[in-house]
Parts: C-alpha cells; sequence; structure tokens
C-alpha cells in the first residue's frame, strides 16, 4: 500500500519549521508590530517557548512586555498608536484576559483605533496530543463562543484552525485592523494548535494583503466647495483632530481665510491651536442657532439634539473615516453631504478646492472674520480670567489648566486627559498636543495611554492627568510597576475631589432641582474617603508631591517636570480640588 503526502508535509521536509506559537510572532513583526503587550497564563506555553524559539532561530520579533493588567496592556497599544499611527498587539490570557480587554476595545472601536487583540483559548482535547488540558481551569475556562465578549466591537474575529494559517491570518487581521474606518480585531489562539509546527519560509517577507483606502470624490469636494462659497454663516466643529499635521495646517487656514468660527466640541483630539483667532471655545450652542452651513470633522456626536437646535434650512457635511459612524445603531444627525477618508487628506484637498473659491467673496469673508475674532477674544479672555479667579480654598480643574499652562511655556508637551484638566483654558498651539478619553467612557484610560504615548516618544514631555476615580480605575499598581519596569518617565496629574464628579453633573443636568441636587450628600457619587494616591506611587519609587492651595501648584508642577525630563523619572502628583 503506498500513501501520499500531503502538501503541508511535504512542505514541512523541504524547509525549516517553526511552531505556530513562533510564526504567529515573527509574522507580527513583518507587518509592522513594534511592541506585544502581554500579560500571560497557563495557554502561553507555546507562545512562550515560539519567543524563546525564534530568537535562537535569528528571526525578528516584535518586543514582548509583560503588561500585569490586560486593561493597561489595551491602553498602552492605544496610546502608543496615537503617537505612531502604528497598529500594536496585546495578548490576553484565554477568556478572563480577554474579559479585562474589553473595556479597551470598547474605547478602541469607539476612536478607530487599531489594535490586534489575542488570546488563548481553552483546549479542545483533553488527552493524546501536545498543548491538551493539564490542570483544572482548562475546563473552567471553556466557553461556547469566547470571542462574543468583544465581536460588537471588533471589525473582524476568527480562531487559528491550522498552523500553517499563521501568516495569512496575521496578515488578514492587520489588513482589516488598518483598513478605513479603523478599529481592532481578534484572534483567537488554540493551544494545540500554537503547539503545532508550521513552514518559516515566508515569516519574513512583506504582507500579502493591503489595507483598504476610501477618499471621496471629487464631485463630491466640489459640492462642499459649493456650499461652503454660498454660505452666510458657516461653522466647523471639530472632535478628533484634523487627522494629521498637515490636516491640522489645513483647517487652521481654511478657518481664516473663510472667516468660519471653529468649535472643539467634547474634543478628543486637538484640531485647530486653542488661541487661534477662529477658535471660539467648546459651546457650540450660540454658533449652532444661526448657522446656514455645518462642517463637522470627525464627530460621533456633534451636538446634543437635545439642548442644541440646528435651523431648518441648515445643510450639514460630514467629514472622517466613517462619516455616518455606521458601527452605531442610533446616530440621526442630519447628513447633507458625506466625505469619508483619511480625516487630514479629505482636509488638504477640500482646503486647496477652496481656494480658488474665495475669489469674489473678500468683503463677506473679511466681515465675517472681524466679527468671529472679536467674540472668540472674549471667549477666551472670559475662559481664562474665571479660570485664573479663586472659587474657594480649593482649586477648580480650570485653575489647574490654565496653571499648567503657564509651566509648560513654551515647552512642547502631550497631554491627555481623563476627567482631568480641561481644554479650553490650555494654550495648545500643535497637533498632537491633546487627548482627552474615548467618549464611550471606558475608564482608566489616561495612565495607561500616557505609558505608551512616553514609550513611542521617550524624548517627549508627555502628562496623564486624570480624576481620582479614573486613576483608581486604571489599576495604578499595576500601571506604576511598568513605568518603573519600563523606566517610563510619565507625569501623572490626579485632580482628586472625592467623588465621580461626571456623575454628579449628569444629575444636576437631568435635574437640576431635584432632590439629589439640594442635597448634602449625592447619593453614589462619593469616593471619601480616598487613599493617600502618593503612596501607591511610591510604591514603585515614584517621585510624588500633594497640592492643596493654589499658591503650591506651580512650584509643584516645575519640581515634577524636571523629574521626568531631568532624573528620568516617574512623577505623580495629587492635587485636591473643588467638587
Amino acid at each position: 500500500m503506498t500513501t501520499t503526502q500531503s502538501p503541508f508535509m511535504q512542505t514541512q521536509t523541504k524547509k525549516p519549521g517553526i511552531t505556530a506559537g513562533g510564526a504567529i510572532l515573527a509574522r507580527l513583526k513583518a507587518v509592522g508590530v513594534d511592541y506585544i503587550f502581554a500579560n500571560s497564563g497557563t495557554d502561553f506555553p507555546p507562545i512562550i517557548e515560539g519567543l524563546a524559539e525564534a530568537r535562537a532561530k535569528h528571526i525578528p520579533l516584535p518586543t514582548a512586555i509583560v503588561i500585569p493588567h490586560e486593561n493597561a496592556a489595551m491602553g498602552m497599544a492605544h496610546g502608543y498608536y496615537l503617537a505612531t499611527g502604528r497598529a500594536q498587539a496585546v495578548m490576553a490570557h484565554t477568556n478572563v484576559g480577554l474579559a479585562n480587554c474589553a473595556i479597551g476595545a470598547i474605547n478602541a472601536a469607539t476612536e478607530h483605533i487599531p489594535v490586534l487583540i489575542f488570546s488563548g483559548r481553552t483546549p479542545v482535547v483533553e488527552q493524546g496530543r501536545l498543548g491538551a488540558r493539564t490542570v483544572p481551569i482548562s475546563w473552567g475556562q471553556e466557553m461556547r463562543d469566547q470571542a462574543a465578549m468583544i465581536r460588537e466591537c471588533t471589525k473582524w474575529d476568527y480562531e487559528l484552525k491550522f498552523p500553517e494559517q499563521a501568516v495569512d491570518v496575521v496578515d488578514r487581521a492587520h489588513a482589516i485592523a488598518t483598513s478605513l474606518p479603523r478599529g481592532p480585531v481578534y484572534l483567537s489562539l488554540p493551544r494545540e494548535v500554537l503547539c503545532e509546527a508550521c513552514p518559516a519560509d515566508e515569516l519574513e517577507k512583506p504582507s500579502r494583503i493591503a489595507p483598504a483606502t476610501i477618499a471621496p470624490r471629487a464631485a463630491d469636494i466640489e459640492q462642499a466647495v459649493a456650499l461652503l462659497r454660498e454660505a452666510e454663516r458657516p461653522l466647523i466643529i471639530v472632535q478628533r483632530g484634523a487627522g494629521d499635521a498637515e490636516g491640522f495646517t489645513a483647517l487652521s487656514r481654511l478657518a481664516s481665510d473663510w472667516g468660519i468660527p471653529v468649535c472643539q466640541y467634547w474634543a478628543i483630539q486637538l484640531g485647530i491651536p486653542t488661541d487661534h483667532p477662529m477658535s471660539v471655545g467648546v459651546d457650540p450652542g450660540p454658533w449652532l442657532a444661526e448657522a446656514d452651513l455645518v462642517l463637522v470633522i470627525d464627530c460621533l456626536a456633534p451636538w446634543s439634539p437635545d439642548i442644541h437646535k440646528l435651523p431648518a434650512d441648515c445643510k450639514v457635511v460630514h467629514i472622517g473615516q466613517d462619516p455616518l459612524y455606521s458601527r452605531f445603531p442610533v446616530r440621526n444627525f442630519r447628513a447633507d453631504l458625506s466625505l469619508p477618508g483619511e480625516t487630514g487628506e479629505v482636509l488638504v484637498a477640500f482646503e486647496a478646492a477652496a481656494r480658488p473659491a474665495c475669489e469674489g467673496t473678500g468683503e463677506k469673508r473679511d466681515r465675517r472674520r472681524d466679527r468671529v475674532a472679536s467674540a472668540a477674544a472674549k471667549r477666551r479672555e472670559e475662559v481664562l480670567r474665571n479660570a485664573r479667579t479663586p472659587r474657594g480654598e480649593l482649586m477648580t480643574k480650570e485653575f489647574v489648566s490654565q496653571c499648567l499652562s503657564e509651566v509648560l511655556g513654551e515647552t512642547p508637551a502631550t497631554i491627555l486627559s481623563e476627567l482631568g484638566a480641561p481644554l479650553e483654558p490650555l494654550t495648545l498651539r500643535e497637533p498632537g498636543s491633546w487627548y482627552q478619553e474615548p467618549h464611550s467612557g471606558g475608564l482608566g484610560w489616561s495612565f495607561p495611554a500616557g505609558l505608551g504615548y512616553k514609550l513611542a516618544k521617550p524624548e517627549r514631555l508627555v502628562i496623564a492627568t486624570m480624576g481620582d476615580g479614573s486613576y483608581i480605575f486604571a489599576n495604578p499598581v499595576a500601571c506604576h510597576q511598568i513605568a518603573e519596569a519600563m523606566a517610563i518617565p510619565l507625569l501623572v496629574l490626579v485632580l482628586n475631589n472625592e467623588e465621580w464628579g461626571a456623575v454628579r453633573q449628569s444629575v444636576t443636568g437631568v435635574y437640576p432641582q431635584g432632590y439629589a441636587a439640594s442635597s448634602n450628600e449625592m447619593p453614589l457619587v462619593s469616593l471619601a474617603p480616598t487613599p493617600d494616591f502618593t503612596r501607591v506611587a511610591e510604591a514603585s519609587r515614584a517621585w510624588t508631591a500633594r497640592v492643596a492651595s493654589h499658591d503650591e501648584l506651580a512650584g509643584a508642577l516645575r519640581a515634577a517636570i524636571e523629574q521626568v525630563t531631568l532624573h528620568r523619572r516617574q512623577a505623580l502628583v495629587e492635587i485636591r480640588i473643588a467638587r
């Protein structure tokens, strides 16, 4: 009787092989992943063996880092992408590790952040195969549909079936994650499959699947320019920045040339300098009430329909990776025209197309520009005056922002705020200088995202500001351990009001004259007594300070900045603020 070898077995005899675990890791390097943020478990033997095997065979690998909590791993991948524009990988332990990834996946999906999420899967077989179940948790962690935990917030998910799929599956995962609109993807890795051998001859070749790109039609850009030319009271609302440095410049020039007010409503990234003559702050209400054209730039919710009313004849143009935010079931903002694509590229193309249309509109644009500049200057003067004016013994968040701006001066810095220092009192003039927590509200984001951003840009001053509740949610013991272990000199500012301030604001917004608003102690918002957060940071040898009065803050901030910039040491300043 004769037997025929399978094509796969023939390949194995001709080429040196590698375990599927090692192949997955090596392929990540080939598609451009720099780091694997991992929290290992009992499903990781083939991953760890694969790392050692690939190193022994001199196969290039991403840097694999132990991250002692998956939420921190997801936050670091998020922050690293913000700094570099390159998708990174997170590896978690079976279903329990994936559960800890879920908040980060929700955040990434909402903000179009590509992350390659991997987790092990309980072995299918109980015996007779390398990688079979060996300990009781192999039974306890089994699920019928493990990917269901995060399927709704991922673009694609799959379970590795055969070892020879390793190259193709990683290529596909990376291409889908980085195609517009971007977002996280998930791959489940059964232990038995990772233990099997697969070919190693294609591990270092370029990816065979390129990400998909999209761009608006030229006719649609021309239509948008025509709407702008005819508009008397246009308004720009920008939420997720201008895409890139070129888009930032184009948006600033477009606003100046056409005299358009720019509102950064619930801004996630900086879209225009906060002191730009056309920057009218964060409240779109007065401008929306009279607008006849609104350019919506990458906004999940450009206004609140329950609060802000749009004139019936107002036209609305949306720009962004996914202008209609199709992942969200209910989002019914008017859209007369949508320009899909890379936000920065669309803005550059739109601004260039609009330039010739300026001819013959000079008087109208000059008149509008003067009016907007006057209103913007008045608004900014009022914001800074209110921020500087004490409203009691304790500081306000606005005072912290304004003081931080004065201390920074012209020092290039990136500020990540999670219910921490607000945007409007800051003086920021360059792209990449401001990021706010995702609109999905998955808390514990700012601290690890700051670590990831600083990892990517070690020479830049990176400041993570957050409320006391957000600091607790960040698993601060894990984050400080990461900062010390990886020598990441991040500056953390904890604005402590001993409560869920956002919850209080929400209650008073819905029930301004209600029982809760008028009570001495609002139910379910207090975090008192909060721990001494400096002691948490000191456990990982951080430099710390506690500030409770206005006149102490500037000195503490300068000392902390000196620690992170000159001494390369992580630092935490706990700032007592008013409720």
